[in-house]
């Protein structure tokens, strides 16, 4: 009887202590559920299968994508058929390599008709594969530009090691560039076809006005191909504002990275001139191909396991003579791919 008089006498503060009791409880229960419910973020999902290498370059939560080399082929507008037969030849398998490829054609978009307009968007639901640059007017003279749009695209929305810049014109071996690729350090590398040699054009489409630097460009690898590492174009992304831009963008390319300690790498097997040299079974990118090249070397590789029908020699080649003035540097001889 007087545990029941006690308890009545003390009923307001048993009241609130059970109330508390029952709080505590559920606040722990919501604790748990919303964990359970929310995991941590774990940055933006990637599109495409993961590629799970470690990759050398700053990873921040914007980077979309994560690869090991990434394939950059500049094209424009209007070249639709181009692109057409380089998704069906050298680009058809790229997606058997997993999430080591990532490839994408670069085109700008700005000032374009809406016939145009929408032929781009039709291709880029069909495919997918086009970076397309609305800041920038597709044209010859505004080429140095869009090499500096591109690369900072790439800086700031891919995790990658190293980049193949194209052109739609180029055919490229991507198996053996990716085999290659793996034995080197992702650091200061620029690989490709050198010239160190050419003389400042003074009039014509290769004018260059503005050059005041010297009576010879400075060295460059040709650019109908050629692989630059992560961080070169990050360096490019951070200084974009402050580089001076030269008609050939790839002049200028060589110039911007003129003053840094870089693995400068010349290859022959980069058949990367303006005019090509013809076909061997050792390239491993040739520029200047028709729709016709493209087909007949994507089909000889399919049955043969080799680059060329025939192999034929249209001009000589040369490996570059880093030891001696540029001017003197590329002595053509037989005997080179």
């Amino acid at each position: 009887m007087s545990l029941v008089r006690l308890l009545c006498r003390h009923k307001t503060a048993l009241g609130f202590s059970v109330l508390s009791f029952f709080a505590v409880v559920l606040l722990y229960l919501a604790k748990c559920t919303s964990e359970n419910l929310n995991p941590p973020p774990q940055g933006l999902p990637r599109h495409g299968p993961p590629y799970h290498h470690h990759v050398p370059g700053p990873q921040t939560p914007e980077k979309m994508f994560s690869t090991f080399l990434a394939v950059l082929i500049a094209s424009g507008p209007k070249y639709t058929e181009r692109r057409s037969i380089i998704r069906s030849t050298w680009l058809s398998r790229a997606s058997a390599h997993g999430g080591a490829l990532w490839c994408r054609f670069v085109i700008g978009t700005a000032g374009l008709g809406e016939e145009e307009a929408a032929s781009l968007e039709m291709e880029q639901r069909r495919h997918g594969d086009l970076l397309l640059l609305p800041d920038l007017r597709d044209s010859y003279e505004n080429l140095t530009s869009k090499l500096l749009l591109m690369y900072a695209w790439l800086d700031q929305h891919l995790d990658y090691k190293f980049v193949l810049k194209a052109d739609d014109d180029t055919f490229a071996r991507l198996d053996v560039l990716l085999e290659e690729l793996k034995a080197q350090e992702p650091r200061r590398y620029y690989w490709g076809f050198f010239s160190g040699r050419g003389r400042v054009k003074s009039a014509g489409k290769w004018k260059e006005s503005s050059w005041v630097l010297c009576d010879y460009y400075l060295p460059y690898a040709l650019g109908g191909g050629y692989v630059l590492s992560w961080d070169l174009v990050r360096y490019l992304s951070l200084t974009k504002d402050y580089l001076a831009q030269w008609q050939s963008e790839d002049v200028s390319l060589g110039t911007w990275l003129a003053p840094l300690e870089v693995r400068r790498v010349h290859d022959p097997r980069f058949d990367t001139e303006y005019k090509s040299r013809g076909c061997n079974n050792k390239y491993i990118v040739t520029h200047k191909q028709s729709i016709e090249d493209m087909l007949e070397k994507h089909q000889t590789l399919a049955k043969d396991g080799r680059l060329c029908k025939e192999e034929v020699k249209l001009r000589l080649s040369y490996i570059y003579d880093w030891g001696v003035p540029p001017s003197q540097c590329c002595q053509r001889k037989d005997g080179i791919p």
